[in-house]
């Protein structure tokens, strides 16, 4: 029986700690990274070819604020309002386990204070769209307690935009042509081998 209370309440605590940890919400993040991005507003990034560069930096003006506890910074690509309309798979929750915005992962670095900077070639996956740059701030149990973009609260500024790869590619084309040249001028030399045959066989 005192086995049995002892994982009753030890289950319990597990669950609590599991909601307390589980449910953060965007909402109660303090925004105390100050974060660029080089692309300008409206300039359009093409995936597997264009970089990014982003700096970021402990924002020091704010008052009663620290980052004693910050351990590492993961930054996302988000979405733009603009390309979240009539898309549910991007839509924006305060729950972030539910939030979709920032579904494209840049890099997870730890955390400094000042003197940051890194260099993304923007992934080949990357869909037509327009984004902005969000940074995570995580604690050493790994769960979010502040952030940082390079847009302001409603998204509206320094966005911009990724051209996704078209599908076609260059090589494959070229490629593709010399076989389908290569077919013709077998299927003559085919059809003039099986003439000259005939015509050998009509004259013996």
């Amino acid at each position: 029986m005192g086995i049995q209370g002892f994982l009753v309440v030890t289950l319990l605590f597990s669950c609590l700690a599991a909601t307390s940890y589980g449910v953060v919400t965007f909402s109660s993040l303090q925004e105390s990274l100050i974060v660029n991005a080089s692309p300008k507003l409206g300039q359009v990034s093409k995936a597997g070819e264009d970089n990014i560069v982003m700096t970021w930096s402990f924002n020091k003006s704010l008052a009663g604020v620290t980052d004693s506890g910050y351990k590492t910074v993961k930054f996302k690509l988000c979405y733009a309002p603009v390309s979240q309309q009539d898309r549910a798979w991007r839509k924006t929750e305060d729950h972030l386990n539910k939030d979709k915005t920032c579904q494209h992962a840049i890099v997870t670095k730890p955390y400094s204070s000042t003197n940051n900077t890194f260099a993304w070639t923007v992934e080949r996956d990357v869909p037509t769209a327009t984004y902005f740059i969000r940074a995570y701030v995580y604690n050493s149990e790994d769960h979010e307690v502040a952030y940082g973009q390079t847009t302001d609260a409603h998204k509206t500024t320094n966005l911009f935009n990724v051209q996704a790869i078209s599908g076609r590619n260059v090589s494959l084309d070229i490629a593709s042509i010399c076989f389908s040249a290569f077919s013709i001028v077998s299927l003559f030399g085919f059809f003039y081998l099986e003439k000259r045959k005939a015509k050998m066989s009509q004259a013996k």
